[in-house]
Parts: structure tokens; C-alpha cells; sequence
């Protein structure tokens, strides 16, 4: 999985800066109403997607460095300060539309309903492809965000050798934009919440389409599935170490996890562990707070649950 002691980068990320601005509402969906009183208050932060792998992967010891179009607008000044502060390299493209942002209801059993502002991107947008080049070809590996303009850089990453894995999210299955990164990643991460198919039947068809040799679609409560060399694996959902509050920054902590794990050299079924420790961790941190799982933390909770599955009955 490592092209060589030369790398000066473990995991290139692409893609999915920004800020969201989180909002506690008291249910989901929230009934319509002239006015709500918010408590515990509304607040901006940086960190969208990308903002949230490059900083689990920076957590757990990996050189890290983001790649991706900001503005310059107070938005793109708190991503730069989030990246600085926690000591991840940032290259920044400028985007004349601005910097991507969201709006994130959350409800009290942490689910999430997210706004994002579609104003932010535009179908011409390009990360330059000299950058994308170098970084990648000082990089072990590549996650990409699906988020514009990441789809243009797949040829040149696949071009400069990196290894590639991808997020889908909440895809259905269907839609031909997210087929696009599904095809060229071999590794891909995605949610079941929107799936028209079984999960089974969604991760086939993406390894039977594409390249992917490991596709994970994790089910929140009811934990992922797995597949890797053709075998399908259920991983049972962790519990968190304290209550849930928030489900905002799950899937990329498991990615992160996951990644983690396989760039150690561990099989797939120890990885999804670690992406299912590292899940269930961030479950607990409120969206308006940084608390990435740490190194110790995730391989004392994965020892935990593969003691456990050695110790249950067959």
C-alpha cells in the first residue's frame, strides 16, 4: 500500500472545505413556527467534510495535507485558521464564488439535516492541474470529497499513481455524479440512508462497476457492511463511551479510521473496526467542538471489541 519510503505525504485529501453554521432545534423535522429560541445558540465554525478527514487522519499520526478552493471572505479565513491551528497543510485554490458553507440543524437525538449553499461552486471551477500532480505524486495516498471540483482531478491523481478512496454519502445508488467517484476509487465509503438497493446489492454493483478492491456503507446504529475480496461483512455498530449528541463528522471519522488502519498494513476487517471505534467516538463530540479520536484511544477500543468477537459464543 506504500509507494515507497519517498513520500513526503501519507493522505492528499481533495476537496470538501468549508463552514457550517450549526443550529440546535428541538426535533427533526422541525415544525413550521414564526420564531424558535436556540439554546445552546447558533454557531459558525470551519470544518465540512475534507476539513473533518484531514483532521481525524492528522490525529492518528498521518502526514496530511488538503487541497482545495476557499474565498476570500471570513469563511475562508476560518478554514485557514482551523488548518493552521491544528497543524495541517493547506493549499488553497482562490474561488471567486466563495467558500463552500452549510447549515446544519441538529435535533436532540443528534440526527442531522444539512442546508448547503449550491452558490458556492460552479461547473468550471478546477483545482490546477500542475497542483494536483505534485501533491499527488508526493503522496501515498488520495481521499477526494465529492465535492466540486474533485471529479476533474481523478484522471491526473489516477495519472500520478496515488491510490484513491472516496466518500459517497447519503447516495442513492443511481445518481451519475457520484458514479463517477465510485468508479475511480478503490476504496469507497459510502452511507445507506438514501439507497434504493440493499445494501449488498449497492456494494456489488459498485465493485462489479468500478475498481474498488474494499467498499464500506456504514448504517449508523445498525453499523456497516464490508466488502472485501468479494466477501460481504457485517460489522456491528460500537457503542459510544458516553452519550450521543451529535452524528455531524461520523462518516469522516470512520473514513479516517479506516484509512488509517489499511496504510498500516491491517485487513479490512480490523480497519472497519477502527472506522466503527473512531464513528461511534465522534457521535459524542458536539459539532461546535474539535475532539478527534486519538491513536491510543482508537486501538484500545478496537482490542476491546476484537476480544469481545473472540469471546462470543458461535
Amino acid at each position: 500500500m506504500s509507494r515507497g519510503s519517498g513520500m513526503d505525504i501519507d493522505v492528499l485529501v481533495l476537496g470538501g472545505a468549508g463552514v457550517d453554521t450549526v443550529v440546535h432545534v428541538p426535533e427533526l423535522p422541525l415544525p413550521y413556527a414564526d420564531s424558535y429560541l436556540i439554546d445552546p445558540g447558533i454557531r459558525t465554525r470551519a470544518g465540512q467534510t475534507g476539513d473533518f478527514v484531514a483532521l481525524g487522519l492528522s490525529a492518528l499520526g498521518l502526514r496530511t495535507h488538503h487541497l482545495d478552493m476557499l474565498g476570500a471572505d471570513p469563511e475562508g479565513d476560518l478554514v485557514r485558521a482551523f488548518h493552521r491551528d491544528h497543524g495541517i497543510p493547506l493549499t488553497d485554490v482562490p474561488q471567486p464564488a466563495g467558500t463552500k458553507r452549510a447549515v446544519n440543524l441538529v435535533g436532540p437525538d443528534g440526527r442531522r439535516l444539512s442546508l448547503y449553499d449550491a452558490t458556492r461552486a460552479h461547473p468550471d471551477d478546477r483545482l490546477p492541474d500542475t497542483t494536483v500532480r505534485a501533491l499527488a505524486g508526493a503522496s501515498r495516498h488520495a481521499h477526494v470529497s465529492i465535492t466540486q471540483p474533485c471529479a476533474h482531478a481523478l484522471p491526473a491523481l489516477r495519472e500520478a499513481g496515488a491510490t484513491i478512496s472516496t466518500d459517497l454519502h447519503d447516495w442513492d445508488g443511481e445518481s451519475a455524479y457520484q458514479e463517477e467517484f465510485a468508479r475511480a476509487a478503490d476504496i469507497v465509503f459510502l452511507s445507506t440512508t438514501a439507497l434504493t438497493a440493499t445494501p449488498e446489492h449497492a456494494v456489488r454493483g459498485i465493485a462489479e462497476r468500478g475498481r474498488a478492491r474494499l467498499v464500506i456503507a456504514t448504517a449508523g446504529a445498525r453499523g456497516a457492511y464490508l466488502l472485501a475480496d468479494g466477501e460481504l461483512t457485517r460489522i456491528p455498530a460500537v457503542s459510544p463511551p458516553k452519550p450521543v449528541v451529535d452524528s455531524n463528522g461520523a462518516g469522516d471519522a470512520f473514513a479516517a479510521a479506516f484509512l488509517f488502519g489499511w496504510l498500516d498494513g491491517q485487513p479490512p476487517l480490523r480497519c472497519a473496526r477502527y472506522g466503527a471505534v473512531a464513528g461511534a467516538h465522534a457521535c459524542t463530540v458536539p459539532s461546535t467542538d474539535v475532539d478527534p479520536i486519538g491513536r491510543h484511544e482508537l486501538l484500545a477500543g478496537a482490542e476491546e471489541l476484537e476480544a469481545a468477537a473472540l469471546g462470543a459464543p458461535s
